[in-house]
């Protein structure tokens, strides 16, 4: 009987290849900061109602009867196929074996020649690489990708996350875009240790100048956990199933996506307090990559003020030239008369650093400083919407970023490192002028000052730290966190998180506050010492008192404050460690 079924899966596999009997589907991919199409991943189905419309099982059949490559064309033939019938916008993403593209056939099929008759550019063609199947030759499998990029084709790596060998193939062949896996996406909003990864990867990313998809977004949490954490694309079934036809974006994702970003906009410390790059970059004028190199030349003498010029072509930036690397290559007695006639493109950069216009300075200041030293003080370069916006010079981007630590230094607690009441009192009147959902933490430690009398100022600061550390762990790096003064606290964020933020600020606490005491006071359980009387007294260990304020409204930032300051009299009054939510 399973031979019986092999045979008929066998003859299925020859019937579904000889008839073309193939179904791109196609799911769209978008910007997680504006709803942007970036493109499409085009997706075969085999034959409908049967085994091999599964693209698993039809793909292990076809490798396991040495029909890989027949249906890998039939696949991109269709997909290519339905995408121009379509008038498909944006990139292409396309499946692909690894081993296949060592393959002359699959060579000869990504000529210009063949891509014109679909109206593609190598541009928009993405080369999603899964791995399926181990690649057979590193070595081999790197030239042929470095040769696919030399022709503006582009690279995916595929199930980024699930395991090392995604990470090692990334950092072998440097793609242009990384995709996450959707196990780590799964969840993603209430698991800590998967935003940690996704953190790490991002950052990865970006020091790498790698785009990162997040793949699989099934939940309304899942997507703007990932807008929280800075994943700047993603695809998955709730933004949109994959469609044998094209449509648009649902109207509830894209104001989904927006109000997201508006709010971790608006609630940013960094955004409130650090200026974008876009702010201080210089519109300068660009070149064509056909443009001669003693024209450049010309240019350059004429302004002795401009570092370089930008390269594009057809309004797509693709490369620089600096002002010493002009120099560099026409210098000699031989070089002007050898390059003046070239053109410009022959001798440009295209491994610059380029940012979008709304990246944080700080965040372009470590990625300049990461890069190599002979590139150190090349100007970086911006883009909008991934078009050309200008250009900023070293200089120009550490006099901004001195500037802006002297002014965050100004208004820190100099102990914990948080803002102070200045940026406080900016952040309620957010609150109070905003017509978003808030939800504000006063945060009390009970007994400090007993606290500091017995185990002295000293101990009372780590405390202080101590708690400082739990806040920045537990809650979202885009929304706010204060230090009032002495033992006070604040946390301002969306009223949804409010109550999970304090019942975890209240496990990590309380699970964490005995290594500030002796081990005779934890088995006592409390400290002696002298009441505001000036009696002896016995008081608990520390615990802490948390007033929630959410989405009242209010006159004045003092009218805020002080219903902040009842709701926290009435939680210490309670024992233990707890929160009150206002229900006022």
């Amino acid at each position: 009987m399973i031979r019986l079924k092999e045979d008929h899966l066998k003859e299925l596999l020859f019937r579904t290849i000889q008839n073309e009997d193939i179904q791109t589907v196609f799911q769209p991919i978008i910007s997680l900061k504006d709803g942007e199409l970036l493109g499409y991943e085009a997706l075969s189905r085999g034959p409908s109602n049967t085994p091999l419309q599964n693209p698993e099982k039809l793909f292990y059949y076809a490798m396991e009867h040495d029909l890989l490559w027949d249906l890998e064309y039939l696949c991109r033939t269709k997909a290519l196929e339905s995408a121009y019938t379509l008038q498909s916008e944006g990139k292409l993403f396309l499946n692909v074996n690894p081993n296949i593209m060592n393959d002359p056939k699959f060579k000869h099929g990504f000529t210009k020649e063949y891509l014109s008759r679909y109206k593609f550019e190598s541009d928009k063609i993405v080369f999603e690489i899964t791995e399926k199947e181990a690649i057979s030759k590193l070595s081999h499998f790197k030239k042929t990708v470095d040769h696919y990029k030399e022709q503006l084709y582009q690279i995916a790596i595929d199930d980024v996350g699930s395991g090392y060998s995604g990470l090692n193939i990334v950092t072998d062949i440097h793609p242009h875009f990384m995709k996450l896996d959707m196990k780590l996406i799964r969840d993603i909003d209430s698991d800590a240790t998967k935003q940690s990864l996704v953190k790490s990867l991002n950052e990865f990313a970006a020091q790498s100048q790698i785009s990162i998809i997040a793949e699989g977004i099934e939940t309304k949490e899942e997507l703007c956990k990932l807008i929280d954490l800075g994943v700047r694309y993603g695809q998955g079934y709730f933004i949109q199933k994959p469609k044998s036809n094209l449509l648009p974006i649902a109207d509830h994702i894209i104001d989904i996506i927006v109000n997201e970003n508006e709010r971790k906009r608006k609630n940013s410390l960094s955004r409130k307090m650090d200026t974008i790059i876009g702010d201080i970059s210089t519109p300068l004028p660009t070149i064509d990559v056909a443009t001669l190199i003693g024209e450049v030349k010309s240019m350059m003498d004429q302004d002795n003020s401009i570092p370089g010029r930008c390269i594009v072509e057809q309004n797509r930036l693709v490369g620089v030239i600096t002002r010493n690397q002009l120099h560099f290559k026409i210098s000699g007695p031989y070089g002007y008369s050898l390059y003046s006639k070239r053109k410009i493109q022959e001798i440009m950069d295209t491994n610059f650093l380029q940012v979008d216009v709304d990246t944080p300075i700080h965040v372009v200041a470590k990625l300049a400083m990461m890069r190599d030293s002979n590139r150190l003080y090349d100007f970086i370069t911006i883009t909008k919407d991934r078009q050309y916006y200008g250009i900023v010079t070293v200089k120009e981007l550490l006099e901004k970023s001195m500037e802006i630590e002297i002014n965050v230094a100004k208004h820190m607690n100099p102990l914990t490192e948080l803002p102070g009441n200045v940026l406080i009192e900016q952040q309620l009147q957010h609150c109070i002028d905003s017509t978003d959902s808030y939800g504000i933490l006063y945060l009390d430690l009970d007994n400090f000052k007993p606290y500091n009398d017995v185990y002295g100022f000293e101990k009372g600061d780590q405390v202080l730290m101590h708690l400082a550390h739990i806040l920045k762990e537990v809650v979202s790096p885009n929304d706010f966190i204060g230090h009032i003064g002495g033992d006070d606290f604040i946390v301002v964020a969306p009223s949804a998180l409010s109550v999970a933020y304090s019942e975890q600020i209240i496990e990590q606490f309380d699970a964490t506050i005995t290594q500030f005491y002796t081990e005779e006071d934890v088995k006592a359980g409390w400290i002696a010492s002298k009441n505001r009387h000036g009696k002896d007294e016995l008081f608990p260990l520390l615990t802490i008192s948390i007033a929630i304020i959410a989405n009242h409204p209010f006159q004045s930032t003092y009218e805020l404050a002080k219903e902040g300051s009842e709701v926290k009299k009435q939680c210490k009054q309670l024992p233990g460690s707890n929160y009150i939510l206002s229900t006022r």
